[in-house]
């Protein structure tokens, strides 16, 4: 049985998307397994559009999960995620929770490879020249909204903001991704890690390259039989280990990655030399694809109460 523990504070927004009688009817449905928003339309005796609201309502809490499949062209499939909520109605009163967020434009990263194919986006045009690694070492790089390689990672130094003092007890880290094939390719697996201070966290397998329909924030300059949008994903590194999405993916704890070590938390994302999947990657920025953020890092801490 898949549970969902939750404080108080984490709590607020699942409420607030289970707080509507058609989206609980939703989470009831996909026990049943998953389905793609026309059978939920059906079910529900709503429009298509009404149904696709309160699928994307459900997604953005992190109560399902969209994937795209192939069948007759493509479909995106919803399944729940979880079986079971717990929300934990007191908190330890001697702990005092508190956390830091920091959002880094996929833009600046600090380091990188690219192998062809290859390329960056500004929301107004091409950086440079496409399938050229050296247009990712431009000056403009900074201005980056898509960014893609079939081979290769980028890295980025964020901020360390961590007060000096605490016990570290989480870091959370979102990103819009999918893989990357000539144009789009929905069935197009590819094998995407995420290392963090040197220490691997594990690796996500993409299903495909998601193009063919234009991502709500995509500019209109950029043609649909090109890479549209992605899917967002989210790490979470705890003392119980690294997940994904709320399913552990490596025994790598909060503690392996000595936070405090150093005056920047390196992240790197990439496609791995000996990946089973080498599909390449497309890495969104907050004015592309289907979500309005660019690098999301958030880190929870607690101070010990010793009196």
């Amino acid at each position: 049985m898949r549970t969902l523990q939750l404080t108080l504070q984490d709590a607020i927004e699942i409420c607030k998307a289970l707080g509507h009688e058609q989206r609980m009817k939703i989470i009831e449905i996909l026990a049943e397994g998953p389905r793609n928003v026309n059978e939920l339309s059906e079910k529900l005796e709503v429009p298509f559009s009404t149904a696709a609201v309160y699928v994307k309502k459900l997604e953005d809490s992190g109560l399902i999960s969209t994937e795209m499949v192939p069948g007759r062209g493509s479909q995106k499939i919803n399944s729940r995620l979880y079986d079971r909520i717990i929300i934990n109605l007191e908190e330890p009163k001697q702990i005092n929770e508190d956390s830091v967020t920091v959002e880094m434009p996929i833009g600046e990263y600090v380091s990188c490879e690219a192998e062809p194919s290859c390329g960056l986006l500004s929301d107004s045009g091409i950086i440079h020249i496409l399938d050229d690694p050296r247009s990712f070492y431009e000056p403009e790089h900074k201005d980056a909204q898509l960014i893609w390689f079939r081979s290769g990672f980028v890295e980025y130094r964020f901020p360390n903001r961590i007060p000096y003092g605490v016990q570290i007890d989480e870091l959370n880290f979102s990103a819009e991704l999918c893989s990357e094939a000539p144009y789009h390719k929905m069935d197009w697996p590819s094998d995407i890690s995420l290392v963090i201070n040197e220490k691997e966290i594990g690796t996500w397998t993409s299903p495909g390259d998601f193009g063919g329909e234009r991502g709500f924030l995509t500019p209109s300059w950029w043609e649909t039989h090109n890479t549209q949008f992605g899917l967002l994903k989210k790490w979470k590194i705890s003392k119980a280990g690294s997940f994904i999405d709320g399913v552990k993916i490596s025994d790598t704890t909060i503690d392996d990655l000595k936070l405090l070590g150093q005056p920047y938390i390196s992240l790197k994302l990439g496609i791995k030399k000996d990946a089973q999947n080498a599909g390449g990657m497309n890495l969104f920025g907050s004015r592309f694809g289907n979500y309005e953020q660019d690098l999301l890092m958030n880190i929870k801490y607690s101070l010990v109460n010793n009196e």
